[in-house]
């Protein structure tokens, strides 16, 4: 019997990228993209519970008038949603701190405020924006009427509004300001030691004699849904996404080396 021998040698072919990925390095590297997917999915799923708010408040919440004390205490910040909420409370003007306010506006014409302390607790001070004038001569007069006028009670409803923050005054005037900022006028007030301070102030609706009304009209209700923060949590979907595409770019480019170095040497 003749022995039969073979043709040809068994043809040699390289790896497919299938192969590759199945190996223990880069199945290694793939957990390791699980784990940071899973960390950019519960970090877009934390902004995503952020972008709607499940609990507004109801329409016109700010135009129902609240005692001020139920509203906010001293030293607080404004939360958001309370920017612009009309509230009521009464108490004793300081007769030394009716302050004017410049670069102040009404109804688009630039004009002054006459700001004064008022003492709604013992030891307790609120900032008050009373009224507008179009001059720094009528703000002035009317500051001093106020002045004039002593310690009196008065009962107010009006706006709370944020701090506007500190600017530096100008060099002629160390005294002059600009923005309605509790913080600032409290360097000017008197009698202030161990006092505590509202953050933000009351824009009052009715103006004293000599002033005009402050024009403040209703706060834009904001929509319930954060786009911002759905922005975010669409980031991270894309960065978890990115994180399996990484995996794969690395593993196909291996598998690319192997197939020209199986060429080179076969060539």
């Amino acid at each position: 019997m003749t022995e039969q021998r073979p043709t040809a040698d068994a043809q040699e072919f390289p790896p497919t990228l299938r192969e590759v990925m199945l190996r223990g390095r880069w199945i290694g590297v793939l957990l390791l993209c699980l784990v940071v997917a899973g960390v950019f999915a519960w970090l877009g799923q934390w902004q995503l519970a952020r972008a709607i708010d499940t609990d507004p408040p109801p329409p016109g919440a700010t135009e129902q008038v609240r005692p001020l004390t139920e509203v906010i205490e001293p030293g607080q910040y404004l939360p958001e949603p309370l920017g612009g909420q009309k509230v009521s409370t009464g108490g004793e003007w300081v007769a030394e701190d009716f302050i004017v306010v410049s670069s102040r506006f009404n109804d688009g014409e630039e004009g002054y405020w006459v700001t004064g302390q008022l003492r709604v607790a013992e030891r307790t001070a609120l900032a008050v924006a009373l009224g507008w004038a179009p001059t720094r001569e009528k703000a002035d007069a009317a500051a001093e009427a106020l002045t004039e006028q002593g310690a009196v009670d008065v009962e107010l409803t009006g706006r709370l509004i944020d701090d506007e923050g500190v600017e530096l005054p100008p060099a002629d005037d160390v005294f002059a300001l600009t923005r309605m900022s509790p913080a600032a006028l409290l360097g000017q007030w008197h009698d202030i030691e161990q006092l505590d301070v509202y953050r933000p102030y009351l824009a009052s609706l009715t103006a004293p004699t000599g002033l005009i009304d402050i024009h403040s009209p209703a706060p834009v209700e904001k929509s319930p849904v954060n786009w911002l923060n759905i922005f975010y949590a669409a980031e991270w979907a894309i960065f978890a996404g990115f994180a399996f595409y990484l995996w794969y770019r690395l593993a196909r480019d291996a598998w690319e080396r192997e197939v020209e170095d199986f060429e080179d040497a076969r060539a």
